[in-house]
């Protein structure tokens, strides 16, 4: 577990007069082993592959303090389900784009956006944005110009 994380967490758990435990411990490592987004569902699955006896209520209960904590935050990334992004420690002001043909998640930065949302605040009488999010929903440009698509041919092919 990263350090930085584990300083959060611990600091957290503290505050909340709760501890670390072994099934608290797998689901962290399971939820930052990559910089993919999330269901809690995926993390459930993630998680008991490392250990199978960890429960879907724990996971939840860890979701809940990862995200109180700071250490992920929820994002709707569309399709009415709620998924968790493992990024924003290290890159506090990404943004999402969302393919509406294969669901594809591209993260990125812009500080013009950063910028724009500054400007935004300050015009409509508030003091600096604590908390950015941008989600941008488009149509994939390799589908229009050829008619197909790796992302969306492969997700069909895994469904099959």
């Amino acid at each position: 577990m990263n350090e930085r994380i584990r300083q959060r967490l611990d600091a957290h758990l503290s505050s909340q007069g709760l501890r670390r435990t072994k099934q608290r411990d797998v689901i962290v490592e399971a939820a930052f082993s990559s910089d993919e987004h999330f269901k809690a569902e995926e993390l459930l699955d993630k998680a008991r592959k490392i250990d199978s006896t960890v429960s879907r209520a724990t996971v939840y209960r860890t979701l809940t303090l990862l995200v109180e904590c700071g250490l992920l935050r929820q994002v709707d990334l569309g399709r009415d389900q709620i998924h968790y992004d493992p990024n924003f420690l290290d890159k506090p002001q990404h943004n999402h784009l969302i393919c509406l043909d294969c669901d594809r998640v591209v993260e990125f930065e812009d500080e013009h956006v950063a910028l724009l949302h500054d400007c935004i605040t300050r015009r409509l009488g508030f003091l600096q944005p604590k908390l950015m999010s941008m989600r941008i929903e488009a149509h994939c440009e390799e589908l229009s110009r050829s008619g197909t698509c790796k992302q969306r041919d492969a997700q069909k092919h895994r469904q099959a």
